[in-house]
């Protein structure tokens, strides 16, 4: 009998535990690169407040995923209480009034700065300085280099290409060791522009004028960057392969230059598992005092409607972003922490892993990722992916000018009318 009463007492308080907890549903993209990520800074999280349950929904597929979604669920009021959003969709669901602004709480944080959460953190996660979102995962485009095939094809291991120019000519040599191996795999359909905004900034360019009103991406800036895609295709003879795939035949060693996102670093280097040498390098064609780079990744954003579940969604968030998740973070993907502590959690990370520091030197060339603006901003993204892709697919390779021009034509009239 006694024994039945402790077992029934021990039920009651795992029940009364349980019933006590508040649950705080969180969605986030790239399941793929972020799975074990989150299933890691979640137990971290337990730990610190087992009254706060973390219960994630099934990820979207990337970043248009879910912000389409969102956008849908802010109608049909199926909101989780904590979105992982690409950080150039913060404006769309700040302009529409679903992300929370977060000013009212981060102000009441006695020691923000001392951990880690500074201003250019928070820079990244406003929209007309209001706070909507902390960055979680910072990446910038960097080059990974089989240094197996680039030394089969004569290429000098002490000195990777620093140009498009050089990086074009390693191509071709790394082509001619047969039919299976390509040369270089650029992964231009990242969320539809960002290596698009990436050699644009590089060349010095921008998107839209200061007030927004007219694309300027058709400039010089803008020139010299269609036909550097086209020449991956026409000269390079860069295969027409999704992300997905060229990561794949990079892996299994078919690709000598894979052009893509620091997010894939930890991903490629289990795949690879020691069947060649990989080495990463700086993105191709940065120049000091001309270049910039727009940072990819991801921000945090409270989308809870009730007070209650904001606050304690703030909780999660600040763990996320925070010293312990930002390093969590860095040890399981390719991606920077933006928090400034977590570097203090990485102390000897990157001796043991320089490849992961290439990006990390990239820093001084990061900008932003732009958002366009207006209700038509995600359709801007899908008309400039469709033009890059009658490059990239080599339909319309040797007419780059024309292209960039009809391009051009199809932003400006989706701009909002002033």
């Amino acid at each position: 009998m006694r024994k039945l009463l402790l077992a029934a007492a021990a039920m009651m308080m795992v029940m009364t535990n349980a019933s006590a907890q508040t649950e705080i549903v969180v969605q986030y993209p790239y399941p793929d690169l972020f799975n074990d990520t989150m299933k890691r800074v979640a137990a971290g999280f337990a730990k610190l407040r087992p009254d706060i349950k973390i219960t994630f929904r099934a990820p979207y597929k990337d970043y248009e995923d879910a912000t389409q979604r969102v956008l849908r669920e802010s109608i049909t009021g199926e909101l989780p209480d904590l979105t992982f959003q690409g950080l150039n969709r913060i404006r769309i669901l700040a302009d529409k009034g679903i992300a929370v602004a977060l000013d009212d709480l981060f102000a009441a944080e006695a020691n923000a700065e001392a951990a880690g959460f500074h201003k250019a953190m928070l820079a990244a996660g406003s929209i007309n300085n209001k706070i909507y979102g902390l960055p979680f995962a910072i990446s910038l485009p960097i080059a990974y280099y089989n240094l197996d095939l680039v030394q089969k094809a004569g290429g000098n291991l002490d000195k990777l290409p620093t140009s498009w120019d050089e990086v074009i000519a390693l191509a071709q040599k790394i082509n001619a060791l047969g039919a299976d191996v390509h040369g270089v795999s650029f992964e231009w359909s990242i969320t539809g522009n960002w290596l698009w905004q990436a050699e644009v900034f590089a060349h010095g360019g921008a998107m839209l004028n200061e007030d927004e009103s007219k694309i300027v991406f058709d400039g010089e800036a803008g020139r010299a960057t269609i036909k550097s895609f086209a020449r991956l295709v026409t000269e390079a003879k860069s295969p027409n392969l999704s992300g997905t795939d060229m990561r794949t035949a990079f892996a299994a060693g078919r690709v000598g230059i894979l052009i893509t996102s620091t997010a894939y670093l930890n991903t490629l280097t289990k795949q690879i598992g020691g069947k060649f040498r990989i080495r990463t390098s700086l993105y191709p064609g940065l120049r000091p005092g001309v270049s910039r780079l727009p940072p990819g990744g991801n921000a945090a954003i409270i989308t809870a409607r009730n007070p209650v579940k904001q606050r304690v969604a703030w909780e999660v968030l600040k763990f996320f972003t925070g010293a312990e998740g930002g390093a969590i973070m860095v040890e399981t993907t390719g991606y920077m922490a933006p928090n400034a502590k977590a570097a203090d959690l990485l102390k000897g990370f990157y001796d043991s892993n320089p490849n992961q520091y290439t990006a990390v030197a990239q820093v001084p060339y990061m900008a932003s990722w732009y958002a366009f603006p207006g209700e038509n901003g995600l359709k801007i993204t899908d008309v400039i992916k469709d033009r890059l892709q009658s490059i990239m697919d080599g339909k319309r390779a040797g007419e780059p000018d024309k292209v960039l021009a009809e391009m051009a034509a199809d932003v400006q009239a989706l701009l909002p009318k002033r």
